[in-house]
């Protein structure tokens, strides 16, 4: 695997095969074994696989945890190494921004005041406008993002559709350990107990899920006792909603679907997402 620090360095490798299709998967870093599945599917669809580790200060808030977020770089570049990447973009913050960010993507407030984006002020701004600069540094004809960050990942399609740009988009399914706890890098973050605690967040979607694949269609209901559960264990709820796949609002009925149902809430310091489809 070529470790490029540069988009120069990066775009040379790339020139020197024009006619290969390339596959990219852009991370934050501390990789996960989601993060390697996607690197393995991008395999499927590409000659050669791009990857990146760049932690985005721009979609980090004022009182989040940029500073702290786990940064592993020699253990992730083995992994990579050994999940067959062939490129891996890793510039520092004076490479990406080398002079203040002052041109930002703006997506449509429908899509980033909700969910996340409520409990995240300009999280989705700071993720589109990094995300739109990866794809023009590496150019890649195919983009793999996982179903976890489902609003995320709606935006992005939404941002790839509207702009025209020449990507295709592929939705790699959530990783998950065995009791079902979605992987994510802030997972580190919990203590032992918060660990085994961890899991009744997918255990609150999953209820939802089977109770209106059932025939129940007081969705209101179904949220509020999902969230009472959560607080009466400790947690700190967010949201535990159910939505539109297409644009994450809530939906008129049952037949207004396909369906999501997202959740987010803090145990301890650390904040847990995860989401299941309909």
């Amino acid at each position: 695997m070529q470790i490029h620090p540069t988009i120069a360095g990066l775009r040379a490798a790339l020139a020197a095969n024009p006619t290969a299709r390339v596959a990219f998967v852009p991370t934050m870093g501390n990789l996960h074994d989601g993060h390697i599945s996607l690197m393995r599917q991008a395999r499927e669809h590409a000659d050669i696989v791009v990857a990146s580790i760049f932690v985005n200060r721009l979609q980090f808030g004022p009182n989040e945890d940029f500073d702290k977020y786990p940064r592993t770089f020699q253990n992730d570049c083995a992994r990579l190494t050994q999940a067959g990447v062939d490129h891996l973009f890793a510039p520092d913050e004076k490479e990406m921004y080398p002079e203040p960010q002052r041109y930002h993507v703006e997506p449509n407030p429908a899509h980033t005041d909700i969910l996340d984006g409520a409990a995240r002020p300009g999280h989705f701004r700071g993720m589109a406008t990094v995300v739109l600069k990866l794809f023009n540094i590496v150019q890649p004809q195919v983009a793999l993002f996982g179903k976890k960050d489902y609003q995320q990942l709606m935006i992005i399609t939404n941002m790839v559709r509207e702009f025209a740009l020449p990507i295709e988009i592929i939705r790699g399914e959530t990783s998950r350990a065995d009791d079902g706890l979605a992987l994510s890098s802030r997972n580190g973050y919990l203590t032992p107990e918060q660990r085994a605690e961890a899991p009744r967040l997918q255990r609150q979607l999953k209820w939802i899920r089977e109770r209106i694949n059932a025939g129940e269609h007081d969705f209101l209901r179904l949220e509020t006792e999902a969230v009472a559960e959560l607080a009466a264990h400790g947690w700190q709820p967010d949201y535990i909603s159910i939505r539109r796949r297409s644009d994450l609002h809530p939906p008129k009925d049952a037949a207004d679907g396909p369906l999501v149902v997202l959740g987010a809430a803090k145990l301890g310091a650390t904040r847990l997402i995860d989401n299941l489809e309909i």
